[in-house]
């Protein structure tokens, strides 16, 4: 017999699908039925052994509609795809008639976004997408302190977010920036959510260097000057980063002093679901902020290291593993 409420999820077998399975099953739910072009699924047996599977989209479609029309209908679509397939399964979603819980990044441009909001209205269904940075003790606190301190002070920040990928990377989905939105969006997009979230709206983007593993440049907020730097490439990583296999390095410097927030990530997926499912949760309309930062940096000409730049922009580019000539 099924318990609480029934989820179908897009993308099984992807890399993020795991928090969102341990999600559903810690917040008391089913998990109907799961799709994927990809069957390396065993997954699937700690959580929802009993879950119906596809590797087509069409006998997956079939059981979603099927369902719809029983006594026992599905509630929530999950998606846990590729970046650049989001908007047409969020729509799936809504036009099937649940709600939809979406991964960041919920679009890869911010008209997507207009278009689904759209969509939400005339099916009734809702779209909420992981923010999950904003559900961090340290951040949601780190907020109050801002929010609450001077009015007219301006923070200066420094962002460095390294994650080592190796040559698989730039033959995935993921090295394709018509696929994932590049380095900024694919790793960046909560990065660039949680400051504008803290620091408040954007007022100024400048891109330093952008290549196929990194990017670097500077945001003025409304209270932070912020210059980031962020990479995929282990060459960039500084020497005191690299801890027996460990391979990402991740800091936030605010005035001077590191802040600390590595801790208390493994349960954040939960907590998303948790305040959604409570109706607490972020809609998809909310991730605008991040989403138009994401767009404006990948669409932006570098400038090269003029202004005020990240130290670790001044590293020397690496040459593409496959030889591709992309811009810099």
């Amino acid at each position: 017999m099924n318990k609480g409420l029934n989820f179908a999820l897009i993308g099984a077998a992807g890399y993020i699908a795991p928090r969102h399975l341990k999600a559903i099953a810690d917040t008391g739910n089913n998990l109907m039925v799961a799709y994927d072009k990809f069957d390396s699924v065993g997954r699937l047996d700690s959580f929802f052994p009993d879950c119906s599977f596809y590797t087509e989209n069409e006998q997956f479609d079939r059981f979603c509609s099927k369902q719809m029309r029983t006594d026992n209908p599905l509630h929530w679509l999950s998606i846990c795809t590729p970046n650049y397939t989001h908007d047409a399964f969020i729509r799936y979603g809504l036009r099937l008639g649940v709600n939809v819980i979406c991964e960041k990044p919920v679009v890869l441009n911010p008209h997507n976004i207009d278009n689904l909001v759209e969509l939400e209205k005339e099916s009734g269904r809702e779209a909420y997408t992981i923010l999950q940075l904003r559900l961090h003790e340290a951040i949601v606190n780190l907020k109050h302190k801002i929010d609450n301190g001077p009015k007219d002070k301006i923070y200066d920040v420094d962002l460095t977010y390294i994650t080592s990928r190796g040559k698989w990377y730039y033959s995935s989905w993921k090295g394709d920036v018509h696929k994932s939105g590049g380095v900024a969006t694919n790793i960046g997009v909560h990065f660039y959510d949680m400051l504008q979230w803290v620091f408040g709206p954007v007022k100024k983007n400048i891109v330093h260097v952008m290549s196929f593993d990194r990017v670097a440049g500077y945001l003025e907020l409304e209270k932070a000057r912020v210059r980031y730097f962020l990479s995929i490439n282990a060459d960039c990583l500084p020497d005191n980063a690299v801890q027996g296999e460990k391979k990402t390095y991740r800091t936030l410097n605010i005035d001077g002093d590191e802040f600390e927030f590595s801790q208390g990530f493994t349960e954040l997926h939960t907590e998303s679901y948790r305040q959604i499912l409570s109706g607490n949760g972020f809609r998809i309309s909310e991730s605008r902020p991040c989403i138009e930062i994401v767009s404006q940096i990948r669409n932006a000409e570098p400038i090269g290291l003029v202004g005020d730049y990240h130290p670790l922009a001044k590293l020397p580019l690496s040459k593409h593993p496959f030889g591709w000539d992309e811009k810099r």
